[in-house]
């Protein structure tokens, strides 16, 4: 693909993208776990399957009578209840997120912010769902952002940094001071203040990597026009 295709693909997915702002991040939250879901009902027939195999080809050898039977039965449940035991989704540690590449950390930031969904006011809720969708227009651009590049450094402290700081400090605060005034601020303000200005700044990177490639795509156009026109000029 060339590169002018890739920005025009990359222009309407942000557009489908932008289109769709009305799903939530819970909303691709619940997707994720009925797809987990279905990944742990898929391990729970084969487990299944391959228990009655075994059992089947026990009662070959030996008949496996009462006692064999419910010993495969217990083998089933037991193997049941330990992949119901299995998270539907892998939850993301705070910390880990300095060690995500690139490229993957929007999505483990976001699945960092709806795990702490609970623990936060209505208000910031709305911005976490926000940062939610601006973390996936985030996402594909990242993919050809180098680990040194001084925009991939900036994006990483601020996912893998600033935001865990602000989210983690104000649940360290106890919840009966958390809307109460001290030394002239309000901690469930201050974090309502922070991810907007969080949300913007994601907003600003995002739209700096669109622009960059818009202007590599002018660039490459004007190249391209000019080397056109010498063509035409020593065709004359």
């Amino acid at each position: 693909m060339s590169r002018s295709d890739r920005v025009l693909a990359d222009a309407e997915a942000v557009l489908r993208r932008h289109s769709d702002r009305g799903r939530s991040l819970s909303t691709r939250a619940r997707q994720r776990r009925n797809a987990g879901l279905i990944r742990k009902l898929k391990f729970a027939f084969w487990a299944v399957l391959a228990i009655l195999l075994a059992s089947a080809a026990a009662g070959f050898i030996m008949p496996l009578g009462v006692t064999g039977v419910m010993i495969a039965l217990g083998v089933i449940i037991a193997a049941l209840v330990l992949i119901a035991l299995i998270p539907t989704e892998s939850r993301v540690p705070a910390e880990a997120l300095a060690q995500t590449d690139l490229a993957a950390l929007p999505l483990k930031t976001e699945i960092w912010l709806e795990n702490q969904r609970k623990a936060l006011p209505a208000p910031a809720v709305t911005l976490v769902d926000s940062i939610g969708v601006r973390l996936e227009t985030l996402a594909p651009q990242l993919e050809r952002v180098g680990e040194g590049d001084p925009a991939a450094q900036e994006i990483r402290r601020l996912l893998a940094d600033h935001l865990p700081e602000l989210v983690t400090g104000y649940q360290s605060i106890p919840e009966p001071l958390r809307r109460e005034e001290r030394n002239g601020r309000v901690p469930e303000k201050q974090l309502v203040e922070g991810l907007s200005v969080i949300d913007a700044e994601i907003a600003r990177m995002s739209e700096t990597l669109a622009s960059g490639d818009l202007d590599k795509l002018a660039v490459q156009n004007r190249f391209l026009e000019l080397k056109y026109q010498e063509a035409k000029e020593l065709g004359q």
